[in-house]
């Protein structure tokens, strides 16, 4: 990244090429020796994965610009050129990675991708007969002539295209030919073990598929091969002001998305000239687009490998988190409220209690309704199966499910229908903002009246993700808190004015605002000689408002420490400019996905749980909350386990340079001597994993 400051005034960093530099983070995880080496050719598809969003979500724009010629605001042909080049580098040390180290570790432990060239013949004639059985039912390879045009091609399928020389059946000699590869073929098989060979050895459904391209086209000789997959613009855009109905619009936009504008091509590293030209032109794409990769062209997949291979020793020992330590196994989660609020620090400790609170809430006859919010709850969840029961039992069930969280929209539209097909009350928030606050609320009848209780949480409903993305649960019975709830789901429903709040900080409303004056003041106070220290844990910081209130704040003496996970476009100690100011990133075995916010000002503290990240998007265009942890235990031990042992991190942390790079830790105090390595995440994993 380039300077960040010129005469001494601030310029942000670039947000792409921060979450470019993040995914450079993520991949360093793939080369280091002392991680189990499935766990290593893991992190190679998170990267792949997290670029194939990239692209799907952040390049039309550049993309657009690169085609018109002209500048649109932020995005310009230099900004399209200067993205791409930082991916082509990235992609070049991933595959540089996957070919020259961990392919051959894994062939060093008995594990081996055998190629066409190397099969023996009974391995021929067992990959001959899959292919025969399994494949080539399902393939119809299209030969392109002006009756049959270039077909549509899917987002991220894999496909082959095929030169071919020689007259069809009807004397022609159109040369090209796409086979698509169907979805439904597993993309790694495990091959029958060899006569006294240790070895498992595995084939690619694409290598299994270019042994056999020839058999598909009788009678003419297929001269030039090449996979390829396309990735397309993949942000479904709904106009809401102008459908009818939200979940219908979005049915028919999930069924499009999958053809939307092509933003990247790639091939593989042979493709001829000819046939990867051809190719930019059925798409569009410039010369820029296309990736030509020495490789699988899809290394997500590669988690179907990892997950066929039986080797504990080549993965991360299992962890297996503890009971929460404010909760005795078996004890109602009611009686235990009455005596105050519960921090449940996941994954360290258990998200069953999560559900297990639900699960009481729903059998419990004294429980009269249930409120709650869907943004990403996964493909199977008991937490639907739980409200559906709820309902079935006569409580009122009220459901805000957000249709357009992105990649999850369909799913949440089924669970929609689900939930109304047995009676619950389903409504979709606030048009034109998605409601991704994560909030519980469950109401009870107690001795003639009525008491509230409630679950807020900085990440999803996801059982799946709980067990790797860290993040705060908090189960309150406080009567101003949980009343505020109340009328945030008032609002979401009815769409009436959002009343006075008590506690809660809700976007796009006062969240931004507070943020901002809770700044300012820690600055006025440094200004006027007071001792201040703001220290923020979020998963992105790309609001500019908020960026330059922090550094204004910093300028004025406020100790500034930023743990951001990913883009940050905030510049940290540029002289004359941000030199009070700290950012640094955790990257470990586990997802940092907590928002944290801390403010001490003339030691006066506050601590405030969000939903939120310090973007536009979640201040100004979502529906989100804060809420503050008044319990002076709980706020110490959110300090000790989220800021403070994150800040003393040397061995999982990176600390952005003056220059808007990244340095690992370790590497930032190499010159000190020996100095012991600490991570936050294996000090809690120890702290809290189940002895069980």
């Amino acid at each position: 990244m380039s300077s960040t400051a010129h005469n001494g005034r601030l310029h942000f960093l670039d947000r792409d090429q921060s979450i470019l530099a993040f995914n450079e983070r993520v991949l360093s995880w793939a080369r280091k020796p002392g991680v189990p080496l499935l766990e290593r050719l893991r992190y190679l598809s998170i990267v792949s994965s997290n670029l194939d969003e990239f692209f799907e979500v952040r390049m039309a724009l550049h993309l657009s610009a690169r085609k018109s010629n002209e500048q649109s605001g932020l995005y310009s042909v230099q900004t399209y050129d200067r993205v791409s080049a930082q991916v082509q580098v990235l992609v070049a040390q991933q595959y540089a990675i996957y070919n020259d180290e961990l392919l051959p570790l894994l062939e060093k432990k008995g594990i081996k991708l055998v190629e066409h060239g190397e099969r023996n013949l009974r391995q021929r004639r067992w990959v001959k007969d899959y292919y025969v059985r399994e494949v080539q039912p399902l393939l119809l390879p299209v030969g392109l002539d002006p009756a049959h045009p270039f077909p549509q091609v899917a987002n991220k399928s894999l496909n082959f295209i095929v030169r071919l020389v020689g007259k069809d059946a009807f004397g022609r000699e159109n040369e090209i030919a796409i086979v698509k590869i169907p979805r439904v073929l597993p993309r790694f098989l495990r091959m029958p073990p060899v006569n006294g060979s240790r070895q498992t050895h595995f084939v690619s459904i694409a290598s299994l598929m270019r042994s056999h391209l020839a058999d598909l086209f009788p009678g003419r000789l297929v001269t030039e091969f090449s996979q390829f997959r396309v990735t397309r613009h993949s942000d479904l855009a709904v106009d809401e002001e102008e459908v009818k109905n939200l979940r219908t619009a979005l049915r028919i936009g999930l069924q499009q998305r999958h053809y939307g504008e092509a933003v990247r091509l790639e091939v593989a590293a042979g493709c001829s000239e000819h046939l990867s030209h051809f190719l930019l032109e059925q798409f569009a794409l410039p010369e820029q687009a296309l990736y030509r990769v020495p490789g699988p062209v899809n290394l997500v997949r590669l988690n179907q490998l990892i997950e066929q291979i039986d080797a504990p020793a080549l993965r991360f020992e299992r962890y297996s988190p503890g009971w929460p330590a404010q909760l005795a196994p078996g004890q109602s989660y009611f009686d235990r409220l009455q005596h105050g609020d519960v921090l449940i620090h996941q994954p360290y400790e258990s998200f069953d209690a999560v559900l297990s609170f639900l699960r009481e809430a729903v059998q419990d006859p004294r429980v009269l309704a249930i409120k709650q919010t869907i943004y990403r709850t996964g493909a199977k969840s008991e937490l639907m199966d739980l409200l559906r029961e709820a309902v079935r039992r006569g409580k009122e069930v009220t459901a805000v499910v957000e249709l357009k969280a992105r990649f999850d929209e369909e799913a949440n539209i089924n669970y929609a229908e689900r939930l109304e097909s047995v009676g619950a009350q389903v409504v979709y928030g606030v048009v034109g903002l998605k409601t991704h606050a994560k909030m519980l609320l469950v109401t009870r009848r107690e001795e003639g009246s009525l008491r509230r209780y409630a679950h807020l949480s900085t990440g999803n409903y996801n059982p799946g993700t709980a067990r790797l993305y860290t993040d705060l649960s908090y189960l309150t019975a406080d009567d101003a808190l949980t009343a505020d709830l109340e009328q945030v789901f008032l609002h979401l429903a009815s769409q009436n004015r959002l009343a006075r709040m008590n506690k809660v900080l809700v976007a796009p409303f006062h969240l931004h605002r507070a943020m901002l004056e809770k700044v300012e003041a820690a600055g006025l106070a440094a200004k006027a000689g007071k001792p201040a220290l703001i220290v923020l844990k979020m998963n992105a910081l790309t609001d500019e408002p908020l960026a330059r209130a922090l550094v204004g704040a910093s300028q004025q003496g406020v100790k500034v420490d930023l743990i951001v996970r990913g883009a940050c476009i905030l510049p940290a100690q540029v002289p004359g400019v941000s030199d009070n100011l700290r950012v640094r990133s955790i990257i470990g075995r586990l997802l940092e996905h907590s928002r944290v916010f801390y403010f001490s000002v003339d030691g006066q503290e506050e601590l405030w749980l969000s939903s939120a990240d310090w973007m536009n998007r979640n201040m100004l265009r979502r529906v989100e909350l804060a809420w503050p942890v008044t319990d002076p235990a709980l706020r110490q031990r959110i300090v000790d386990e989220c800021l403070t042992l994150y800040l003393q991190d040397n061995k999982d942390a990176w600390l952005q340079q003056p220059g808007g790079g990244y340095l690992p830790a370790a590497a930032a105090t190499s010159g000190r001597g020996r100095v012991a390595l600490h991570s936050a995440q294996a000090t809690l994993m120890a702290r809290y994993g189940s002895k069980a």
